[in-house]
């Protein structure tokens, strides 16, 4: 999970109290600010961090001191202040150009906690800083001017800062960082269903999903023709005879088709859009949140695949109908879904929740 620093330098009077409350309630790592009176008044639940030199040179106890690194000389004194076994010990790099990043770079590595802020909106130079960074033990922070930027910085790299840290404008903002910072994708449990039957249906038509990253050779995406039962469509990263592949491409289903994504909700097929958010599936039942590029909705022949899952519970899934389309089966194999005959093996997922609009609800549904 990444964390949070909440700069209470810029929040207006009005708001600080309900801002250190929010921080607080919602558990962030820190709070930072110029004023020592009130990060005295914090519990020990959150890292006190001052903002410059401490009154008259003293660090009051449990107090992280965040220096101002301007060159190689400072770095020096805060580094030896760090091998002093100060680890309340932290560096503020003001990014501007490229000795300031080779600093930051040189930060990051020596302290404990390194605080980065860049001039530019390019995240190049923070993508450096995580690279020079990765094999340290210390915790890298990058400051944010607003939430949409703090998303971004997550994402940098898929693994971002270990800390983003924000002057909010409100208590609102505290909590809507936290939980940004938490958004995790849950493994899900995959089962191994057995093939009833398949049957040729002939045209219909059936959606790709292409999406902004790359699956790997064991991922795709759980589609079905029921919100209750999935089978595991594999990308197109697998070599193919006449084509080239394509490792950002689901070949997923005809439209009507559900595709499981986060929070445990569906989405039709034909509803998803360039900038949807779905989820990819690993075949092991990891996941991660992936982007749509756009959807290519064609006509094409359909075959359906009807499977078992061990407990009893039907599931469907109906693709195009032409043997380089592919499902994962155990030990993430790669089978073609026109040479799948009666016991063959799958892997999907089954849910036990019925469906309104996409959302799990309680009560009585019945699909066939």
């Amino acid at each position: 999970m990444k964390f949070a620093w909440i700069d209470m330098r810029t929040v207006p009077v009005d708001h600080r109290e309900a801002v250190i409350d929010a921080s607080v309630h919602a558990r962030v790592d820190a709070i930072v600010d110029s004023d020592v009176a009130t990060l005295s008044t914090l519990p020990n639940t959150v890292k006190r961090v001052l903002a410059g030199p401490p009154p008259a040179g003293q660090v009051p106890e449990g107090v992280i001191v965040l220096n101002e690194i301007a060159d190689a000389g400072r770095l020096a004194q805060v580094r030896a202040l760090h091998r002093e076994g100060l680890e309340d010990t932290a560096g503020l790099v003001d990014v501007v150009d490229d000795p300031s990043l080779t600093l930051a770079c040189e930060a990051a590595v020596a302290l404990a906690y390194t605080v980065v802020e860049f001039k530019d909106p390019t995240k190049i130079p923070l993508e450096i800083v995580i690279a020079a960074a990765d094999s340290s033990p210390g915790q890298l922070i990058c400051r944010a001017d607003d939430l949409e930027e703090a998303q971004v910085i997550v994402d940098v790299l898929e693994k971002g800062s270990e800390g983003v840290l924000l002057a909010p404008r409100d208590a609102n903002d505290v909590f809507a960082l936290v939980e940004m910072l938490r958004l995790k994708t849950p493994a899900l449990r995959l089962s191994t269903l057995t093939i009833d039957s398949i049957e040729h249906l002939g045209l219909g038509d059936r959606v790709c999903i292409d999406t902004c990253t790359h699956f790997e050779k064991d991922e795709g995406m759980l589609v079905g023709s029921y919100a209750h039962g999935f089978i595991l469509c594999v990308s197109e990263t697998h070599p193919l005879p006449y084509m080239p592949t394509r490792p950002f491409r689901i070949n997923a289903g005809a439209l009507h088709s559900y595709v499981f994504g986060q929070d445990n909700r569906t989405n039709y097929l034909s509803e998803l859009k360039a900038g949807s958010a779905v989820l990819a599936v690993g075949a092991d039942g990891r996941t991660r949140r992936i982007v749509v590029g756009r959807i290519k909705l064609e006509s094409r022949p359909l075959l359906s695949i009807k499977a078992r899952s061990p407990e009893g519970v039907e599931v469907n899934l109906i693709v195009q109908d032409d043997w380089h389309v592919r499902v994962l089966g155990p030990g993430a194999s790669v089978l073609n879904v026109t040479e799948l005959t009666e016991g063959d093996q799958v892997l999907g997922h089954v849910a036990t929740d019925k469906r309104h609009v996409g959302w799990p609800v309680g009560e009585f549904c019945v699909e066939k």
